[in-house]
Order: C-alpha cells, then sequence, then structure tokens
C-alpha cells in the first residue's frame, strides 16, 4: 500500500525542508524529482541551493515536463519520492501551451503514477490562494489552475500538511 503526502503552504515557509524530513525518516531509498528550470541566474542559484540540502544518497530526477514518464522509470523497489513541486509544474505547462483541461487530466495522471511506483510520495505544492486577486489574465489563471490542482491533489493524499512560517499543521 502506498502513501500519498501533499506538504503545502506559503511561499518560504519550508515546505521542502519538511518535504525532506518526512522521507528521511521513511528508511526508504529516496528519489527527489525536480520540477525547476534553471532559466536565469536566479534560478540557478535557488536550484543550487536546494541540490545542497538533499543527502547525497538519494537521486535527483530533474523533469520540468513529463512527470508521468520519470515516476515510471524509477526503479521497482521500496523507495519514497518526493515531487517539488507542482507549482513550477504548472508554470511549466503553462508556458508550453497547455489548456487547463490538459494541466488536470497531467495531474491525475501523476498521482495514479505515484501510487503505483512508490511506497511513499511527498507532493510539494504553493497555497496561492490567499493573497489578492491578480490584476492580469495569466496571473489569474495560473492561480486558479493552482487552486483547483492543491484540490485534486488534496483529495487524493492520505495526508495533507500546511507549512506555516515553518511549522508544520496537520489539515487531512
Amino acid at each position: 500500500m502506498s502513501e500519498l503526502v501533499l506538504v503545502t503552504g506559503g511561499v518560504r515557509s519550508g515546505k521542502s525542508a519538511y518535504a525532506q524530513k518526512i522521507a528521511e525518516s521513511s528508511g526508504a531509498k529516496v528519489f527527489y524529482i525536480a520540477t525547476a528550470e534553471a532559466l536565469d541566474t536566479e534560478m540557478r542559484k535557488r536550484i543550487r541551493t536546494h541540490k545542497r540540502s538533499r543527502a547525497k544518497s538519494w537521486v535527483t530526477i530533474e523533469e520540468p515536463l513529463n512527470l508521468v514518464k520519470a515516476i515510471n522509470s524509477l526503479p521497482s523497489e521500496n523507495k519514497a519520492v518526493i515531487l517539488d513541486c507542482l507549482t513550477l509544474f504548472i508554470s511549466n505547462l503553462i508556458h508550453k501551451g497547455r489548456s487547463d483541461a490538459q494541466v488536470y487530466s497531467e495531474i491525475k495522471k501523476i498521482m495514479k503514477a505515484l501510487r503505483k511506483k512508490a511506497v511513499l510520495s511527498i507532493v510539494v505544492t504553493n497555497e496561492v490562494g490567499s493573497g489578492i486577486v491578480p490584476e492580469n489574465r495569466l496571473s489569474r489563471r495560473f492561480r486558479d489552475l493552482q487552486g483547483r490542482v492543491n484540490q485534486i491533489t488534496a483529495k487524493e493524499a492520505d495526508r495533507v500538511c500546511l507549512l506555516v512560517s515553518g511549522i508544520p499543521v496537520q489539515i487531512k
């Protein structure tokens, strides 16, 4: 039986560190699927910092778009998978011209793949619905997609944890 954990919260709330802590405590081999793309100097620096925070024994897979393929390529052993993060993944899909329906479909496929391939899956995402309504159409579309994707993922998850100022609050 697999377990799916959703870790959500605001920017810099400690989501990735908490996800890593859960994975470390599992005792399973950890695979880290990273969705960020190093498109500028600032993102390259952020990615380097993230990489340094991971255990050297973990396997990192950098995949910005085809997460189902990345998940299905994992070996069939006892393992924990961290998917970090859905927020960047959604942004990547939007920039590739994917429709909302395609994004929702992809998220559902990812959840099924995680359930099949990992004993423990930890999905990191941002909570973006607590701020102001964005002024432009693209930003509103992103915010709405993110909220709906988080709902889909939370419904599928066995546990949901909200990080607030570095403090985990179990909400499911």
